[in-house]
């Protein structure tokens, strides 16, 4: 059995830019990564980083049984916007069972049910992939950073992966 993470995004370019890196390391680390965007574009950048690509709607529609990640990343933007989401991030949290990890600054004031910042430092191999991303995704590589910065809900478990360290 592989550890799932899923990402919901605006759009690819969203995911490669802001959680690229992140994304790359844990698939290269064996994890299954799955990206559910409302509308897929061209999802080449996301195939770089080793993610496979669903639709949103369809996702939800057919809510498998059984079927939770163990790690949730969403952009805050789609939870300030889509109620489902929000949701569905805030069911997360409340569980402390899955990691959940928040990147943007849409996040609804008030509600930060212990999100604290984060950041991941970016494996050689992950700028490289990520580069090659954002340049598919018609974006500049000169936006790849040592690190991606996060907010991340603690779960009542030890991290499956201790790759996010806090933000200090």
């Amino acid at each position: 059995m592989r550890y799932r993470l899923d990402v919901v995004a605006a759009t690819v370019a969203d995911a490669v830019q802001f959680a690229g890196g992140w994304l790359f390391d844990r698939s290269v680390a064996g994890w299954e990564v799955t990206v559910l965007l409302a509308q897929p574009s061209d999802i080449r950048p996301l195939k770089i980083l080793g993610a496979e690509v669903r639709e949103l709607d369809s996702v939800l529609a057919t809510e498998v049984p059984g079927r939770l990640p163990q790690a949730l990343a969403v952009n805050a933007d789609v939870c300030s916007r889509d109620g489902r989401a929000r949701k569905g991030v805030l069911r997360a949290l409340e569980d402390r069972a899955i990691e959940v990890v928040v990147w943007g600054d849409g996040w609804p004031a008030g509600q930060d049910h212990g999100v604290d910042p984060v950041l991941h430092r970016l494996s050689y191999a992950a700028r490289a992939f990520k580069a090659q991303a954002l340049v598919a995704a018609g974006l500049s590589a000169a936006a790849v950073t040592p690190s991606e910065i996060f907010r991340s809900g603690a779960t009542e478990y030890a991290p499956v992966c201790a790759d996010l360290v806090p933000a200090v």
